[in-house]
């Protein structure tokens, strides 16, 4: 029985380093692999035409290019794509492109699924059943239709990333090395539950943009909408993020639900932007969008527009976020790699 072949799509250059010398191929070779594989965009390591052809027979004994696209498609009717794309084992992720009149975002998942579990997402309702490779990461931008016209990536689909550290890791580094893409860091954010050992490896070691889903300023009423608050609790998240300078300019944002008569009040407001005090950041409010079997709800926009007020007037920087793809189940907390998408 034939061994499946390995991806090279999702391989830093170190990694690259090693299937050249495997190869017979000199160290220099990795860069022409990474050239190959993130610059032209090649479908094949036939397609390699600066590699001697007895070492790319060698390569394609053992590797592919790797490179694979969505299995489904649907599109909302304001523009929004969602795509499913197939990872191991069978199972499938949902990746989102969203065009707006200056920016083409596409999100992509991190996991199969998500252990947070979260009260006010679809996602952690389907339980979790696995860590995304990088090659699976990567591939959502890569072979994304849009790919050619994204101007930012943002790492807020199904899973927690800091969940997921080492695959995310290598993923934003072939995103932003000179090797690789060569996007600037600027045009990645990074969402996160609070999992304080990945965020601060993120905040040590990364300058991509940072978003945290914080949901609610009061501790024990966090902790009913986001089981993660009892092992990470929010104070310490922000302490941990008050300690590191942004002198580099990573924006920091904070990513707020707001749920009708749960956590939309002026004491709410008020609450947290004495938690926010101190960290130049922003908050972007998110209308909820309703799931099967949660008692919660959407709150109106006069009391959104309040809220927004309340903490711009505090000091906060607060915006509300357009709401897109609700129609296709793409929108904030609705996406679950569930394979009705049509092709």
């Amino acid at each position: 029985m034939n061994q499946p072949k390995a991806p090279l799509l999702g391989m830093t250059i170190e990694e690259l380093k090693v299937v050249a010398a495997q190869a017979g191929l000199p160290t220099y070779a990795a860069k022409q692999l990474a050239d190959w594989l993130y610059k032209k965009k090649v479908a094949s390591i036939a397609e390699m035409t600066n590699i001697a052809t007895t070492k790319r027979t060698i390569l394609a004994a053992s590797y592919e290019v790797g490179a694979c696209p969505p299995e489904g498609r649907v599109k909302s009717v304001d523009g929004t794509v969602k795509y499913l794309f197939p990872v191991a084992g069978g199972r499938s992720v949902e990746t989102v492109y969203i065009p707006a009149e200056e920016r083409a975002t596409l999100c992509v998942s991190s996991q199969v699924g998500c252990k947070m579990n979260c009260l006010f997402c679809m996602t952690g309702k389907q339980g979790f059943s696995g860590n995304l490779t990088a090659h699976e990461i990567v591939n959502q931008i890569h072979s994304a239709p849009e790919s050619a016209q994204l101007t930012n990536v943002v790492f807020m689909g199904m899973g927690e990333p800091f969940d997921n550290t080492d695959a995310v890791f290598k993923a934003l580094e072939i995103l932003t090395a000179p090797y690789g893409y060569g996007w600037s860091p600027k045009r990645i954010t990074v969402s996160t539950a609070g999992i304080m050992n990945g965020l601060r490896r993120f905040l040590e070691e990364s300058t991509c943009h940072l978003a945290v889903s914080l949901h609610s300023p009061f501790p024990e009423e966090r902790l009913s909408l986001m089981p993660v608050e009892k092992a990470c609790p929010v104070e310490d998240v922000i302490r941990l993020i008050k300690q590191y300078d942004f002198a580099h300019q990573r924006r920091v944002s904070f990513e707020y639900i707001l749920f009708a008569h749960k956590n939309d009040s002026i004491v709410h407001a008020k609450a947290l932007a004495r938690l926010l005090k101190g960290i130049p950041c922003r908050v972007n409010l998110i209308r909820f969008h309703a799931i099967p079997d949660v008692p919660l709800y959407s709150c109106d926009l006069k009391q959104m527009e309040l809220f927004r007020d309340t903490l711009n007037a505090k000091g906060i920087i607060c915006t509300i976020r357009t709401s897109k793809g609700e129609d296709i189940l793409a929108a904030c907390g609705m996406l679950s790699g569930k394979k009705e998408i049509p092709c």
